[in-house]
Order: C-alpha cells, then structure tokens, then sequence
C-alpha cells in the first residue's frame, strides 16, 4: 500500500538535507484527507527540530495537480452522518488542517511550494504559507467553495483580504479561476517557472551554499530562483486579472453584499472571464456568499491565529448545517448541477442565521493553543 504522502532527503553540496514531501494521491488530484493532513504535520514537525534539514519543498504527484484542496466527499459523508452535528470526522478535519496551514505559515525553515496543476481551497491553504512559491504555465488556482455551500477557509480570510484592493472579495464570491500570471499579480505565487525546469531548479537548490540559517538561506532560494525565472516568461500566460482590476475595484466598492452582486451579476459585456464569475455567483450559494462577505469584514483586524480559530467556528456551524451537504451533493455526488439552496437572494438571510454562524458551538476553541 503507497502511502498518501512520500518523504525523501536529498544531501546538498555541503552536506545538509533537502526534504521533499510529495502528496500522492493522484487519483483524486492529491485531495486532502484527515490521514494525509496528519502525516504531513508529523513529519513537518520532525524536520523543523532536524539540525540537518535547511529547507523543504511541498509538491504533488503526477501533472496534474498540487492539490484540489480537501476530500469534499469524506466531508460529505461526515455531515450527512449526523445532520446538526456535532459531524466528528469533518470537525476534526478542519482542526488539524487549520493547525498545519499555521504551522506552515509559522515555519522556522524555508518552505518551498511548486504549485503545478490545479490548486485549489486546501491545496491553496498549504501554499499560501510557504515562504517560496513557484507557479507553472499550468497553474490552476482558484477557490471555488461557493460552489459546495462553503466559504473559502484554510486561511482564506486572512490571505483574500491581502490581495491587491478588492480583489480577493471578486474571487471569493465569483469561485474566478487564476493562472500563474494572475497567481503573482494578486501575491499568491512568487516565481514563474516552466514545469520541465523541475528537477534542473531543485538540483541548483542543491548546489547552494546552505548555512543552516534561515534568513539568508531564503535569501540565496530567492537570488536563484529569480535567476531561474527569467528562463521562463516567454510561456507565461496572459493576465486575467490585472487587466480587470478596475472593473473589480468597480463592482465592490459598495458597503454592502447585496450591492455587490447586484453590480457583478448585472454587467452586460461579451468578457467571458467576467461572465463566468457572475455566472458561478448567480449559480452559487446565498448564504456562502453572505459567509464570505461576513468573514472577510470580520478577519481584517484578526492575527493570523485568530483568523484560524475563526474559521474553525465558522466551517463546523457550516458543516452542521444542511447547505453544504445539498450544494457537495448536487456537485460531486449526483451531480446533477443544481443545488436546492435554502435561500434564493443574499437578502433572504437572515441576520440572525449570519451570527449563528459565527457563534462558537462548543465552550472552549480546539486551536486556541495557536
């Protein structure tokens, strides 16, 4: 039996360790699973306190994908189990998750992610906090989580709200798919490199001059992998985002959510990058787009720790509640595409459903150890 994640060191010039962990689940686009999330965080923990270790590197297996973000079904079943919770395996899910995204944030040693392929909602989550980030011509980003009755999470609340004016709001609610070019534009990727110059960056990363100290070993990571990056911009792919940013500067600056999608879904253009969005808006959960918004107002003066004790709260009151269940359902398990959302228009939810939603549902927070 292969294990759902591999873990190799590879000795550099000067004798140190260069650890690679690669998801390896390639049947389902290297989705996360509670296993997968707990091997990772093991091992990740192990190579932090390893004198040897100088860096890691996160990748997925095949050409696929990095990460399509989290195994939606095991969620699924775990929500339909025990309708209005307590729904053990997805709670405990998004615990250990959240608590290996901050721990990959907080990392001591750099941390490099190749984001190849699709990635997606978890599979964003891992990237975001690495402290290198390298997209290809066949990055894939986006969070689609609109889609299922979700929010994005996994630090979502924290990251959205740092890209450039609005924007994270418009991908947020539109479910709005990036390239890597967009990827750098909005700060989710640091580095453009052509998928084939794979094992050429990681021998170079090889031959470095490792000090064992962090700083200004992502100093000497950063110096090549500029070099590097330079081989590469004939294949970058056109801007998606960028050349819209007005427009998506336009649609939000409102002071509230009903304005906002009205502005979005609205638009008459022949763009069919914006009409996809509106398109998934317009198709998309009403009350997840009520989370997002709520969310996002609400982490803007949040640390990141906060930002993931939050989710917490939010995505287990999601998960108890029969929306995210319906919209997994009418996607991935029927699939059927079309979801029977309780709530037709943002303005049919209610308030007080809104604070439910962000009320804590047990006495004390699982990740206040953050």
């Amino acid at each position: 039996m292969t294990s759902p994640v591999l873990f190799e060191t590879l000795t550099t010039a000067n004798n140190k360790k260069f650890a690679i962990a690669t998801l390896n689940q390639q049947q389902t686009l290297n989705s996360l699973s509670r296993e997968m999330v707990g091997q990772l965080s093991a091992q990740l923990l192990k190579w932090q306190d390893d004198d040897q270790i100088v860096a890691v590197m996160l990748q997925g297996a095949g050409e696929k994908a990095f990460c399509a973000g989290g195994d939606i079904q095991q969620l699924y079943h775990s929500a339909i189990q025990n309708p209005g919770g307590p729904c053990q395996y997805a709670e405990d899910f998004f615990e250990h998750e959240y608590a290996l995204d901050y721990l990959i944030h907080q990392y001591k040693k750099p941390m490099l992610c190749w984001g190849h392929g699709i990635v997606m909602g978890g599979g964003l989550g891992l990237m975001a906090g690495c402290r290198h980030r390298i997209v290809t011509e066949k990055t894939r980003m986006a969070m689609p989580e609109i889609t299922i009755g979700l929010y994005p999470d996994v630090g979502g609340s924290w990251f959205l709200n740092r890209a450039p004016g609005r924007t994270g709001l418009y991908l947020a609610l539109t479910a709005a798919s990036m390239n890597a070019t967009d990827c750098l534009f909005v700060g989710y990727g640091d580095y453009f490199v052509e998928h084939k110059l794979k094992e050429s960056v990681i021998d170079q990363l090889l031959t470095l001059d490792w000090s064992a100290e962090s700083h200004s070993d992502s100093v000497a990571i950063d110096s090549l992998l500029a070099v590097i990056s330079t081989q590469s911009d004939s294949v970058r792919p056109p801007a998606n985002i960028e050349p819209h940013f007005d427009i998506i500067q336009q649609f939000t600056d409102y002071d509230n959510l009903p304005d906002i999608v009205e502005a979005i879904t609205s638009y008459q253009t022949a763009d069919q990058w914006l009409n996809k969005g509106a398109a998934a808006l317009a198709h998309g959960s009403a009350l997840s787009a009520c989370n997002i918004y709520q969310a996002l107002q609400q982490a803007k003066s949040m640390t990141l720790a906060e930002v993931f004790q939050f989710e917490l709260v939010l995505s287990t009151n999601i998960v108890r509640h029969p929306e995210f269940a319906e919209g997994v359902r009418a996607l991935l398990i029927d699939k059927d595409q079309q979801p029977r959302w309780l709530f037709d228009t943002v303005n049919a939810v209610p308030s007080s459903l809104l604070k439910q939603m962000i009320t804590p549902p047990w006495p004390k927070n699982p990740l206040a150890i953050l």
